[in-house]
């Protein structure tokens, strides 16, 4: 079963919408295995945005996932990586659809509400930054039966 890592960043958490991020991704089918509130270090946002590092708006990324506590989430489900993605919506507001999270709440890139790992492979490392092996738990989920077919 696919794992992801999603971020609730600073601006769905200051604005209220952590609760509803999250109900979006498990009303799609997808399930919490990991969950936590932290406020990221600048250490670890330097490592988490590394593919960003020299592009000058690296260190304005990292002063804003900083500047409050994000819930970081893992969830697990068939998919999970693309379902998530789906969800999320476009990294541009303006171009993500409505009835994805960015497409209903966000307006500008620089704050578009939620991260969510863009493969496999990044989930993988993601979820090892922010999660250790024992804070995943998978668990078996009555209702799943009629989400998803064995």
């Amino acid at each position: 079963m696919e794992k992801t890592l999603i971020l609730v960043k600073p601006d769905a958490m200051q604005r209220g919408l952590a609760g509803e991020v999250i109900t979006r991704l498990e009303r799609r089918g997808l399930k919490i295995v990991g969950m936590k509130l932290i406020h990221m270090n600048e250490t670890l946002a330097k490592t988490h945005y590394a593919i960003h590092e020299g592009k000058p708006f690296f260190q304005p990324l990292v002063d804003y996932i900083t500047s409050s506590p994000i819930i970081a989430a893992v969830f697990e489900g068939p998919g999970a990586v693309e379902i998530a993605r789906n969800t999320i919506g476009a990294t541009k507001p303006a171009e993500a659809g409505m009835g994805t999270i960015r497409g209903d709440f966000g307006l500008e890139i620089g704050r578009n509400l939620v991260h969510g790992s863009d493969s496999l492979e990044n989930a993988e490392t993601e979820i090892g930054l922010f999660f250790s092996p024992e804070e995943v738990i998978s668990w078996d989920r009555d209702v799943e039966r009629w989400i998803i077919e064995f």
